[in-house]
């Protein structure tokens, strides 16, 4: 496996973690068992609610800060588990959290961000799991600005590790053409 970035830090895409079968199934219950809300960020002193919904669970119900605002680690279900699973195998690292993404459409996306809270364990893994449509992802170098971009198909594994949120940042651009949804989990290892 080759990794995407040619400096300071490590991006590995598996196309093909899950097959057709599991990916529906796994979209289904994600969309029917979690709670999903509007993500709410403070930027520069000022309250957004955002077009995604959000959650996040912890094995250890860790809180999570981030972007002006603090989310309480929901239980573990037995799906999750079974997705962390299949991850943990892959990557062949750990993970105790997850953020969960629902993108209704393509007009919802996120902004350059890295996700470089001192919370995470540094230089862990975050592991990124796409089911449903299929979205363009960009990583910009923070001092060159070199860009470099990949589609995550669903049923798709990116392993973003080592200083990538340190020297990348990362943005899923907004597309007009995208008419139908994509959840995304983001398995990551926090501090107890």
């Amino acid at each position: 496996m080759d990794n995407l970035l040619p400096q300071d830090g490590e991006v590995y895409y598996h196309p093909t973690a899950f097959h057709a079968a599991e990916i529906e199934t796994y979209f289904q219950r994600l969309h029917q068992e979690i709670p999903w809300e509007h993500d709410e960020v403070f930027l520069f002193g000022k309250r957004y609610i955002t077009g995604r919904k959000v959650a996040w669970f912890a094995k250890n119900k860790t809180e999570y800060a981030y972007s002006g605002t603090k989310k309480q680690g929901l239980e573990w279900t037995d799906t999750l588990e079974s997705i962390t699973k299949r991850v943990e195998s892959i990557t062949g690292q750990t993970y105790n959290a997850c953020l969960l993404n629902y993108y209704a459409h393509g007009k919802e996306g996120m902004g350059w961000h890295a996700d470089n809270e001192s919370s995470r364990i540094a230089g862990s893994s975050i592991a990124s799991i796409s089911f449903g449509a299929a979205r363009r992802f960009d990583l910009k170098h923070r001092e060159t600005n070199e860009k470099i971009s990949i589609w995550l198909e669903s049923g798709s594994l990116l392993d973003m590790t080592g200083k990538t949120q340190d020297c990348w940042l990362h943005t899923l651009p907004k597309s007009s053409k995208i008419d139908s949804p994509r959840i995304n989990l983001t398995f990551r290892l926090m501090a107890e």
